[in-house]
């Protein structure tokens, strides 16, 4: 018999401070309770990860991520001609007594220029227009990605060095990990705690995903980054679902999304209510469906319900039950 595919749902928001984590994290512990396969769980927010926070993880492999490459000048090669700094459109070669981007001067013709690692961009003209070979482009660590365990599953995760680029490779080395790792354990569903925003690590986070899980609150700037990222969700034809969170906190701008959302097709799965619950369990380090079972955490378990149908819909596959309740779905298949 063929094995079922492996669906990948992405949690994502158009701004940082929505809770996205906080919901990715409850909906990790959910899916790794869950009896149809399991989950592996990915942290693709490379430049600030934090899933790893509320899910205990054990580190299993560690690895470095190579960065972008940078100008590296051998000086027992380098003749000081200044051709590579008069090249540089970086302005990331710069003379040895610290007189800016510009070739050396006749009195430094054995001195090379210093390479400004952040200016870089690793273009590698320089070593092209090199005379010697004095110059060669090396790629360096820009960061480091781990495969752990934790009491819900496997955890893919990476930390992108501080001002570290290829934020969008090390996303795809993170997905495609994940993947390989639910392929060798035999689990169903991938869920991944994505990045906030529209940039490169969103777009690698979306791309190829089955479903998103966009976590919005009701304020005026993330009901603007909500549109844009519904707009990118649309681009790559990925099935979007949207929760609003702390949505009690304003009620006229949760109607406000729940109308934009009709209008754009996504369905509302989640009105989650500020709880001080949620806090709590941030500072215990855990998920707020292990520490608390109220209001909020009823919720989500409902959320977590309408998804799971969500997927074996999209898979063919027959929907579990009853699902969400009118309070949690406010439209869509089941107002």
């Amino acid at each position: 018999m063929e094995r079922p595919s492996v669906r990948e749902i992405a949690v994502v928001s158009g701004k940082g401070g929505t809770g996205k984590t906080i919901v990715a994290g409850a909906l990790a512990v959910l899916a790794g309770r869950a009896a149809d396969g399991g989950a592996v769980f990915a942290d693709c927010d490379v430049d600030a990860a934090n899933l790893a926070l509320i899910l205990r993880p054990s580190l299993r492999e560690e690895h470095v991520f190579t960065g972008p490459r940078r100008a590296v000048i051998d000086p027992g090669l380098c003749t000081g001609c200044g051709a590579c700094a008069a090249a540089c459109r970086s302005g990331a070669l710069a003379d040895p007594d610290g007189g800016g981007a510009s070739a050396a001067s006749e009195s430094d013709t054995a001195r090379p220029p210093v390479v400004d690692a952040l200016s870089c961009e690793g273009c590698g003209i320089c070593s092209h227009v090199c005379p010697v070979g004095a110059v060669q482009m090396e790629e360096i660590p820009g960061g480091k990605w781990f495969i752990s365990d934790t009491p819900h599953g496997p955890l893919v995760h990476a930390r992108l060095e501080p001002g570290g680029e290829n934020s969008g490779k090390l996303v795809t080395i993170v997905r495609n990990k994940a993947r390989e790792e639910a392929a060798a354990q035999g689990r169903r569903l991938i869920l991944i705690d994505g990045p906030p925003g529209i940039g490169c690590p969103a777009l690698a986070t979306l791309a190829g995903a089955d479903m998103a899980l966009v976590v919005t609150e009701p304020t005026v700037a993330a009901i603007h980054d909500l549109e844009r990222v519904l707009v990118v969700c649309r681009h790559f034809r990925v099935r979007t679902v949207v929760a609003i969170n702390r949505c009690d906190l304003d009620e006229d701008n949760s109607r406000r999304i729940e109308e934009h959302c009709a209008a754009s097709g996504a369905e509302v799965v989640a009105r989650l209510p500020y709880d001080p619950a949620v806090v709590r369990a941030v500072v215990s380090g855990v998920t707020v469906v292990e520490h608390s079972t109220g209001e909020i955490a009823r919720r989500i378990r409902r959320l977590w319900d309408r998804l799971s149908d969500l997927v074996r819909e999209g898979s063919g596959e027959p929907a579990r039950g009853p699902g969400a309740s009118d309070e949690n779905v406010v439209h869509g298949s089941r107002r």
